[in-house]
């Protein structure tokens, strides 16, 4: 049993990436669903795709690598954990390695990145950052 899924998906994207994994299998959830399509969407995984494993629901999800296997994702944090919750107003959002990185709230509106919360004029919870 996992404590806190997020941390986990994010250690699998992670290991998968520093060991320049083709795809990486994570446990199936709508909120995990909704950070893996962020990443499709801003480039850092080629795709996401629905598989079963062992009778459990999987999302399978493709790597992406630039030149000479370079990943895309070259580092995750987690900033809101489950023992302290990090939460922000619209104003108060940081740029991640000063506009390089991305970061994911889950706001009123849903999943969706820094610049979209600023654009929508929306706080939340940080999840977590990627660069």
């Amino acid at each position: 049993m996992v404590t806190d899924p997020i941390s986990d998906l994010l250690v699998r994207l992670r290991n998968g990436s520093q060991r320049r994994h083709d795809t990486v299998s994570v446990p199936a959830s709508k909120l995990k669903r909704a950070i893996l399509e962020i990443l499709k969407k801003e480039g850092y995984v080629e795709a996401v795709e629905d598989g079963v494993q062992d009778g459990h629901p999987i999302l399978s999800v493709h790597m992406r690598y630039v030149g000479e296997d370079e990943p895309m994702i070259t580092g995750l944090k987690r900033i809101s954990k489950p023992g302290r919750r990090v939460y922000v107003g619209s104003q108060e959002i940081s740029k991640v390695r000063n506009g390089i990185g991305m970061s994911i709230l889950s706001t009123s509106k849903g999943i969706m990145t820094d610049q979209e919360s600023r654009r929508n004029k929306l706080g939340g919870e940080i999840l977590c950052s990627v660069w």
